[in-house]
């Protein structure tokens, strides 16, 4: 049987918050509507440094950094990530569409778009919005989106944490926009 060495951390040339600053991101901003858990909130920073999100936007109750919980899981990322806050996430939405932003719910809705068969167009902008952990999207989004993606399912749970969620969305949309 063939060894593998587990790499050490200064063996994976990651870049330094500078350089992540002026590298390309993926035309993706990932908005989160009243996300409660400040662990979520963190992983979604670390998901979105690690593929090169261009910003996330913190909407309602959902906390903001600097923050010790968020951190926990962020672990700097959210140092490295452009982010802001809007009070209500409906001005953030109509924001996004005025600056050209495609505009997606991750939700289960009357005809949402199956992730797996999700089209992307790489000239594009897109923002996908996450909702709270126990009431999702909220509806007036919903409705203020071009359409919500649904991730598919196939056991008996019909939902999946949020930042569980985020990491297979983010990581779909980068295999789809990114060079």
């Amino acid at each position: 049987m063939r060894k593998l060495r587990k790499l050490q951390v200064e063996e994976l040339n990651r870049i330094s918050i500078q350089e992540f600053q002026s590298v390309e991101k993926i035309p993706l901003t990932v908005v989160l509507d009243n996300v409660r858990s400040q662990h979520n909130i963190g992983s979604v920073f670390r998901t979105g440094d690690a593929f090169r999100v261009e910003e996330i936007i913190l909407c309602g109750i959902t906390a903001t950094p600097p923050n010790v919980e968020i951190h926990k899981t962020a672990l700097g990322a959210e140092d490295s990530m452009k982010w802001r806050y809007f009070e209500e996430t409906l001005l953030a939405i109509h924001e996004l569409k005025a600056e050209g932003y495609t505009v997606f719910s991750v939700e289960q809705t009357e005809n949402s778009i199956s992730l797996e068969t999700l089209h992307l167009d790489r000239t594009k902008k897109y923002a996908v919005i996450l909702g709270h952990e126990v009431h999702g999207v909220q509806q007036s989004v919903i409705d203020a989106s071009h359409g919500c993606i649904e991730i598919p399912q196939y056991g008996t749970k019909h939902s999946l944490n949020v930042s569980v969620t985020a990491g297979i969305v983010i990581w779909d949309f980068f295999k789809q926009l990114s060079g």
